[in-house]
């Protein structure tokens, strides 16, 4: 099973990013998916979820500003990034986990970088 996260970058406080994670080598839509990020100096936190059956969760700190989303024909999930903030700073990761095997795969990572 592979990840490929991609859209990270550099933006301005305020501004907008839409992160993809393309996933292969598995029945995408038997697999909940997550987006979660670490910032330097801080531990790993999950910042938004999405289930198979697509029922959606997302941390305090994004609420109202980030919104998950998934393409099973895509076989892909996205994280649509509003209003940033320079905390959002950090390396973004897309996770899976089998609903039926249960288990846990992660992607390489994508970069966000918010300037003041």
């Amino acid at each position: 099973v592979q990840l490929q996260a991609s859209g990270g970058g550099l933006v301005q406080a305020g501004g907008s990013l839409r992160l993809s994670c393309a996933a292969s080598g598995t029945v995408f839509s038997i697999n909940d998916m997550g987006w979660y990020r670490q910032a330097p100096g801080n531990k790993r936190e999950l910042v938004a979820s999405i289930t198979a059956g697509f029922t959606t969760t997302y941390a305090d700190s994004v609420k109202g500003r980030f919104t998950i989303s998934r393409d099973n024909a895509k076989r892909t999930v996205y994280l649509q990034i509003n209003s940033l903030k320079p905390e959002d700073t950090a390396v973004y990761y897309c996770n899976a986990q089998n609903r039926v095997s249960k288990s846990i795969y992660w992607g390489q990572g994508t970069l966000v970088t918010v300037s003041s």
